[in-house]
Order: structure tokens, then C-alpha cells, then sequence
């Protein structure tokens, strides 16, 4: 399904457009992109199906899209069905659906020392921050339960702002497939793949200031495998739509997959 009659966001049309790819696309040996959508939900579905179909044109596509399954505690499909019916057609096509947490936002304070780490990491969306075991695994059940209502399988889950709690890994150890952090995605309770998520920070001026620069620079490094993380938020800030367009232009040889691919292979 093609969300048609979306208004281009100003960066976007500021961007260079991509080089037409060519009928078959070479592929550098094992070098593989792993693109994730964070914040997918009824209030940035126009944004997520822009950044989806931006992807599309730089030839990424599979693509993870991390849904959150309750934005203030009201269900995704309920407030927004098209959004639901866009994210089955996605799968149908390739992507892959994660659950991001489930509301998105953090209800209770942590100790101290955790609070201050989680708000550098997430500010106000690191939500199982504070929560006990019981809660974590009630939120963690609610959201899935909410994402299969809608007609989608989560095989994968990733926490708001990467805010996670070892209630929370204990509760994702067996409901899914895969969880990931920033720097590794872990299968059945162990760390299957060591990559860092190469992401850019919106919330303080020092992370937007930083950021699009560490993350051109991290790319160049590359590695086997490249993860790039992208927010509707980005699509605000020029000089992080720059970065992200090089860094996509760089990698245009690599082969590109979901976090449940990564998990198959």
C-alpha cells in the first residue's frame, strides 16, 4: 500500500535525489544494512511512511519498523486503522514489524542514579525505568497483545530509548525471537550479533549538534554489518537528513535486511 498525497517534508525536498539504481544492483560479499523506524505510531505515520518510501528510492528494501502498540495508553489500530493496514502490507512485502515498548513514555521514577542515565538515554520515553517485574511484564503482554489484535506478529522488541532494566530482559527472554540493544541484538538470552546502532540524537542541542557528525564517521568504519536507526524527528533537522543521505549513498553496495533476518541467518 502506497500513502499517496503526503506532503514532502521541507529537508526532503532539500535533499540531492538518489541515482536511478541500475536493473541489477551488485552487492558487496556478507556486508549487510539493518535500517530501523523507530516511534511508529498514529501521530508519525505520515512522517514513517515518507521516511519508508525515502528508503525505497536509496534501494533499502527491508527495512524494521518499531511500532509503539499504546501512545497514551489508546491502541494504534483504534486510533489510526490505516496505519495497521499499512504496517500488514509492509510485512507482506518484506519488512518487519518490532514492538517498541508500549506506550512510549516513562509512568514511574527509577533510583537515582538509573533515573539521571535513563533520561541522557531517553528523557521521558525510557518507560520500564522504575517498574517492577510485574509491571514490565504486563506492559510487555499488553503491547503484543495489541499488535496481534491488529494482525501483526512481533517476532522482535526493542525498548524505547534503548532504556532497558534486567526486569525487562528477563520478561522479553521468552516471548520473543530477538530483542536489541544499542550495541548488540540478542537471540534466546544470548548476544548474537555485536554491532552498534548508528543513531542521532534529537532531545539536548549537544546530541543535535553531534551526532549526524559521529554518525558519518562511524559508517566509514563499516564492518560486516551497518545499523542505522531512524526517527521521525529527524526529518526536522537538515544536517541529520544530510548525514543519514551519505551514510545511505555509502552503503548503496550493501545487502539490505530486517532484525528478523539477522535472527534466521
Amino acid at each position: 500500500m502506497t500513502v499517496s498525497a503526503r506532503p514532502a517534508a521541507p529537508h526532503l525536498r532539500l535533499l540531492p535525489a538518489p541515482p536511478p539504481a541500475p536493473v541489477v544492483r551488485a552487492r558487496a560479499a556478507h556486508s549487510r544494512l539493518a535500517v530501523a523506524i523507530h516511534d511508529v505510531e498514529p501521530s508519525t505515520y505520515e512522517r514513517c511512511a515518507l521516511m519508508r518510501d525515502w528508503l525505497a528510492d536509496h534501494g533499502v528494501d527491508r527495512v524494521t519498523l518499531l511500532v509503539i502498540p499504546a501512545p497514551d495508553l489508546h491502541p494504534f489500530a483504534d486510533r489510526k486503522p490505516e496505519l495497521a493496514s499499512w504496517l500488514r502490507d509492509r510485512t507482506a512485502d518484506g519488512d518487519a514489524v518490532a514492538q517498541h515498548g508500549l506506550q512510549h513514555r516513562q509512568s514511574r521514577r527509577g533510583a537515582p542514579l538509573r533515573q539521571a542515565v535513563a533520561r541522557w538515554q531517553a528523557r521521558d520515553a525510557a518507560e520500564f525505568v522504575g517498574l517492577d517485574a510485574q509491571e514490565t511484564r504486563r506492559a510487555v503482554d499488553s503491547g503484543r497483545r495489541l499488535l496481534k489484535l491488529a494482525g501483526i506478529e512481533p517476532r522482535g522488541f526493542v525498548a524505547p530509548g534503548y532504556a532497558y532494566t534486567p526486569s525487562l530482559r528477563e520478561a522479553l527472554a521468552g516471548r520473543f525471537d530477538w530483542w536489541a540493544d544499542l550495541l548488540r541484538l540478542h537471540r534466546g538470552g544470548r548476544a548474537a550479533t555485536l554491532s552498534p546502532a548508528l543513531t542521532l540524537g534529537t532531545t539536548t542541542p549537544f546530541k543535535r549538534a553531534v551526532s549526524p557528525l559521529l554518525v558519518r564517521t562511524m559508517s566509514v568504519a563499516g564492518g560486516p554489518l551497518l545499523r542505522l536507526d531512524l526517527h521521525p524527528a529527524d526529518l526536522d533537522h537538515s544536517r541529520h537528513m544530510l548525514a543519514l543521505d551519505a551514510v545511505l549513498k555509502r552503503a548503496g553496495r550493501r545487502t539490505a535486511v530486517t532484525y528478523d533476518d539477522l535472527v534466521a541467518a
